[in-house]
């Protein structure tokens, strides 16, 4: 794990997982005037919807007769505006605290740490991971010179990248580091893409112009020590094979759903996912919350809109958590003027 470069962030709740029930839960605390902050290992809001199926339409959701995962994100995004929620993006939470003052404190991969009375674990099936090539002895490599992600374009400045893949994070990442490193060479085992045209165009014109290079190929074996690469063997369809100069090297090739590190945060899990009570949707541990797909329990429904009414029930409880010698008062948006204020519609 990276090493905090930051004092710890300190917040009302920490919300791990930015999809449709993360989102809706910013706004539900923000009503509370409950400020959260969200982890997600995508580099986007949405979760599922925009990662699996940002075109597919949706037809379940009250009020909105079709709508695509994206188009859904964007009005739960337009929604919680009021709110000013930070974000996370590009993060997997790896490790969770309970601190002496009765608060948890969340640590990320980037080095980030929220401290906060009240953790709320939206991450619907889990976390994205993100799938390694069959490359042998690839682990030693990793993040050192071998990043399933990029944080900071800085870090591979002047130097030789090599990138596989043939999908939007491929090319974009092509697009996006070409300008910057020494040389960028982009792989993918056909002369097909699975990402935006205009993004192909681009590449294509790039490999024109011999700004970068483009082979249809495989990476065979990567060769380095210490977890620095040095060079990646390319094998072609003809099965010739040639080595090429690297410093970095990124994969991209798909993400797969996992638990990961949320397994290891002390909570308890009945296959995979985490029980909650009905009433507050708390689990078993104190100020640790689970809502969406992620949580079970009698009669659970995996639907967005269960996912909505369990954050409105979490909201609740959370507010006697974080405000405990405050009243809640409960109201309602269509008739209570200072609800009306924070949305800016008043």
């Amino acid at each position: 794990m990276n090493q905090p470069t930051d004092p710890p962030i300190e917040t009302d709740v920490v919300i791990v997982g930015a999809g449709p029930a993360g989102l809706f839960a910013v706004f539900e605390l923000g009503l509370l005037d409950l400020k959260a902050h969200l982890v997600d290992i995508l580099d986007r809001p949405g979760g599922q919807c925009t990662e699996l199926y940002p075109e597919k339409p949706i037809y379940d959701i009250p009020g909105l007769p079709i709508a695509t995962g994206q188009e859904l994100t964007d009005r739960l995004m337009e929604q919680i505006k009021p709110f000013g929620a930070t974000f996370h993006f590009g993060e997997m939470a790896k490790a969770l605290d309970k601190l002496a003052d009765g608060r948890w404190k969340l640590s990320t991969d980037a080095g980030t740490e929220i401290i906060a009375p009240v953790m709320v674990i939206a991450a619907g099936g889990g976390s994205f991971m993100p799938k390694r090539p069959p490359v042998a002895g690839i682990e030693a490599f990793e993040g050192i010179s071998v990043h399933y992600a990029v944080r900071k374009m800085e870090t591979f400045r002047g130097k030789n990248v090599l990138i596989a893949g043939g999908g939007d994070s491929a090319l974009d990442w092509t697009l996006n580091l070409a300008p910057i490193a020494k040389s960028l060479t982009l792989v993918h085992h056909r002369d097909g893409f699975r990402a935006a045209q205009h993004s192909v165009n681009r590449m294509r014109e790039l490999v024109k112009q011999k700004k970068i290079n483009f082979h249809v190929a495989s990476v065979k074996t990567l060769h380095g020590e210490g977890g620095q690469l040095s060079g990646a063997t390319l094998s072609g369809h003809d099965k010739r094979e040639w080595q090429v100069e690297t410093d970095a090297f990124l994969p991209f090739f798909g993400l797969t759903m996992k638990l990961g590190p949320i397994a290891e945060f002390g909570i308890n899990l009945h296959e995979n996912l985490i029980p909650v009570d009905t009433a507050r949707f708390e689990t078993e541990t104190p100020g640790i919350f689970g809502i969406g797909d992620i949580v079970t329990y009698p009669g659970k429904l995996k639907l967005i809109l269960s996912g909505f009414h369990e954050a409105a029930l979490m909201a609740q409880a959370a507010f006697h958590i974080c405000r405990p010698n405050e009243k809640l008062r409960f109201q309602y948006t269509t008739s209570s003027s200072s609800l009306q204020k924070k949305l800016g519609v008043a």
